[in-house]
């Protein structure tokens, strides 16, 4: 497996990094956090627009690039890097994922060709636990002669307040599973509340519906066998952002210990500083590794169950990689490290947030020795 960068991918991942340093530096962010919605609309109608970013992952027939999983994977580097203020990752690594793993066929054409040229925003809920399912759990849906009909409640909807389209799971009558539905968020009978968080920078919101018209648009074959497929994408996009915080963690730190004197001295001078940045820089290769690994191993269309087992394990490395580093960071700084004037306080709360999205390390780390069992066991 190739794990180096083509030229191509060189130029899009600089490409990117170049347009985040003038749109989502510090001070852009900060304002981000500051606004009532915390998007940056102007940035995110840039990147879903003029840059075609949203076309990247979708493919040809849809519309879109198709430049394949690892190309996105280091968009989404970037936008952690940055922690880009705009619903990137609840359009592609959640919504747009879903339509292509689990939508029927009909469904794609309608949605896909919208996402791949910027006109629709989408997001879906990112559960705590390993199970994307569980979302379903307050949401009912009914059907009559009119069509389905959503009532419940549904949390953690990331930049819910900044998209115009839900896909939400829901609880089908009977005995009957759930399945995948389309809702505009501002719909007669939806409810968005924004709710505060961890992270300043991403904000996520628990929706309410009361009867509201929705479209299904999952194959229910698709939606069995291909559910755990988006899962393992979606937390390799998590891995990704979280790749991209670290390695910002520790280029903050390494300019603020070059300048930083104590007896007459660069603090980043000092041997025990070197050491710990070397420490935060084998930790970020490993998992640079590890995600552009799991982003090639997708791309080849390899076992379904294979491949959720090393994101799984991707996502649990990613945690600890980006808590050591949020907190190196902090300390390194000395004792403005963690004051609101300088960010890696912000990288640490990405962290903290992270932390709950689409299982635990705990979790993660039981479901990957499941998989190696049955894998023994057969």
């Amino acid at each position: 497996m190739e794990l180096s960068l083509s030229e191509d991918e060189r130029m899009i991942r600089d490409a990117a990094a170049d347009f985040l340093d003038g749109v989502s530096d510090s001070a852009a962010v900060r304002a981000c956090i500051e606004a009532e919605d915390g998007v940056d609309h102007d940035a995110w109608r840039r990147i879903a627009g003029e840059l075609g970013w949203c076309a990247v992952g979708i493919d040809e027939a849809h519309g879109g690039m198709g430049m394949g999983a690892l190309t996105e994977a280091l968009l989404f580097e970037q936008a952690g890097r940055h922690l880009l203020c705009a619903p990137l990752f609840a359009t592609l690594a959640l919504g747009a994922n879903l339509l292509r793993s689990v939508a029927d066929d009909g469904a794609r054409e309608r949605w896909l060709p919208g996402v791949a040229e910027g006109r629709v925003g989408l997001s879906a809920p990112l559960p705590a636990t390993a199970d994307w399912t569980d979302a379903a759990e307050n949401l009912e849906a009914r059907s009559d002669d009119a069509g389905w009909h959503l009532r419940g409640d549904v949390a953690r909807v990331p930049d819910a307040a900044a998209v115009d389209t839900l896909l939400l799971f829901a609880r089908l009558p009977g005995d009957d599973g759930i399945g995948l539905f389309a809702v505009p968020s501002a719909a007669e009978g939806v409810t968005v509340r924004t709710r505060a968080g961890w992270d300043a920078t991403r904000r996520f919101a628990e929706v309410a519906l009361r009867d509201v018209a929705a479209e299904r648009v999952d194959d229910a074959g698709r939606l069995r066998s291909e559910l755990p497929r988006a899962t393992a994408l979606a937390r390799l996009a998590i891995a990704a952002e979280t790749l991209g915080a670290a390695q910002q963690c520790l280029d903050l730190t390494t300019a603020y210990v070059a300048e930083r004197k104590q007896f007459g001295r660069a603090v980043g001078s000092f041997q025990a500083v070197k050491h710990r940045c070397a420490e935060m820089m084998v930790a970020i290769e490993a998992l640079r590794s590890g995600v552009h690994g799991a982003a090639r191993l997708a791309e080849t269309g390899t076992d379904t169950a294979a491949l959720a087992a090393e994101c799984a394990a991707l996502r649990a490395r990613a945690d600890t990689t980006g808590f050591f580093c949020a907190q190196e960071a902090i300390q390194l700084h000395g004792g403005v490290g963690f004051t609101w004037e300088y960010d890696p306080h912000l990288y640490f709360k990405r962290m903290q947030a992270a932390h709950h999205w689409l299982g635990t390390p705990e979790a993660l780390r039981a479901e990957v020795a499941a998989h190696l069992f049955r894998a023994e066991a057969a």
